[in-house]
């Protein structure tokens, strides 16, 4: 995988499992058979088929995600909203549903008979002893267990008594493990996510009528930007807004240059009046090197104690718009040493900074700038003994610095730290050498 890479995530239509496995796949078409292999893995029956195949609804071009079961009614019905979970066991009528948990659709098609249920706590160990790759198996056991956590919150279960339908566990096992492979497959990516769609009206589930969103998956989106847009219809499944729990995505890609690297659009299903129902991904790599204006000020001091000026550099150092704070020791007339200070700031914050640092030192004159400055691309990621690293993409090739707070909380020996930094800097670039 190219690396490092940031994500967002478009939600125009909605998002669901399958549309976002839909627009990752369409985004990278080279994992589609690493997904169907990590399906075998996961233990997913050999008469249940997931494919993904281009799709056009006659505006947009795209993929979409299909889990189909020999010799079942639910083979043709996928959409985009997922199944409900629910906290108690009883038998009830056979819906036609998709998407893993989510047990009614938009168009509700009826298939009456008898089901039988998967407990989370029979789910759990299933997906614990599958052969999949570890990385992958916490992904996919996650991105469960946030689902029955809020199916537990909304109908006051237990989280181990959270049931999955027979007929939509395949799917849904389905959904969710690809999901967690692509997730794992891009490596330490960054997501975002913009505003969701809110969506209207009520749904048809196994316990009656539901408002739109869902009980479960407002629980799940707390916190994430909403925007009504006036369609009538469920916008985002559990599935989905369990996959976006787990992405803990930010609001925007930042404000640094990035490269768009490659799209996806996957789609649902359903189909909206004047707009096509998709989930549209949007892969950015960083650039090799960012170049930008940085403000510098700079002034001497020869007459406030060391005491006094470290008091007033910190209060400096965190003000707003402030990048560095450095001093130097150096001479001045008649032999005195003096503290030279240099201040890097955002441009825009030069005039504000000025006067911050006659108001916090004695000075009484100093010298401001703006100059180019030139800025390796980097990341952080954390080693599997919970070390915080930093990676620099240098021409040479990448370097990594591991965090000395992290360092210190585990070792109190040099030795000891000294070999616990060598150890995690070397998994972090291992880590990033396996992502490229």
């Amino acid at each position: 995988m190219e690396g490092p890479m940031h994500i967002h995530l478009d939600v125009l239509g909605g998002i669901a499992g399958d549309m976002f496995v839909a627009a990752m796949l369409d985004a990278w078409p080279d994992l589609a058979e690493v997904v169907q292999n990590n399906l075998r893995l996961a233990g997913l029956e050999d008469d249940v088929e997931a494919v993904v195949h281009p799709h056009d609804d006659g505006v947009l071009t795209g993929s979409r995600f299909d889990v189909t079961k020999m010799g079942s009614e639910q083979a043709t019905a996928r959409p985009h909203c997922g199944h409900h979970a629910h906290g108690h066991a009883h038998e009830h009528d056979d819906h036609d549903e998709r998407h893993g948990q989510h047990h009614h659709e938009h168009v509700h098609d009826e298939h009456h008979g008898h089901r039988h249920h998967t407990h989370w706590r029979d789910l759990r160990p299933m997906l614990e002893g599958s052969r999949l790759d570890e990385t992958v198996k916490r992904a996919a056991i996650a991105i469960f267990r946030e689902l029955a956590l809020a199916e537990a919150a909304v109908h006051g279960r237990d989280v181990d008594d959270v049931t999955f339908h027979e007929v939509g566990n395949w799917d849904s096992i389905a959904d969710i493990v690809a999901a967690a492979t692509l997730i794992d497959a891009v490596g330490e990516a960054s997501w975002s996510v913009g505003s969701l769609p809110l969506g209207r009206g009520w749904v048809e589930t196994d316990h009656g009528r539901l408002p739109v969103p869902a009980p479960a998956t407002t629980l799940l989106l707390r916190g994430f930007a909403f925007h009504d847009d006036g369609r009538v219809g469920e916008r985002i499944t559990p599935t989905g807004a369990a996959i976006l729990r787990y992405l803990s995505p930010s609001t925007s890609i930042g404000s640094c240059p990035h490269v768009l690297d490659r799209t996806g659009i996957g789609f649902g299903t359903r189909r909206f009046p004047g707009m096509s129902n998709v989930l549209r991904v949007l892969a950015f790599t960083a650039e090799a090197a960012v170049q930008d204006r940085v403000g510098v000020i700079q002034f001497e001091i020869d007459d406030q104690t060391g005491e006094e000026l470290a008091a007033g550099l910190d209060h400096i150092r965190a003000a707003e718009g402030v990048i560095d704070v450095t001093q130097s020791p150096v001479f001045g007339k008649k032999g005195r040493m003096m503290a030279s200070v240099q201040v890097l700031t955002r441009p825009d914050a030069i005039e504000a900074i000025g006067a911050l640092c006659f108001r916090q030192t004695t000075t009484l004159g100093l010298r401001s700038r703006t100059e180019a400055r030139t800025i390796l691309p980097r990341q952080a990621v954390t080693t599997s003994d919970g070390m915080r690293v930093k990676l620099a993409d240098r021409p040479g090739g990448p370097t990594a610095k591991a965090e000395m707070d992290d360092v210190e909380a585990f070792r109190q020996s040099h030795k000891a730290r000294s070999e616990l930094r060598r150890s995690a800097e070397a998994e972090a670039l291992e880590k990033s050498h396996d992502d490229q």
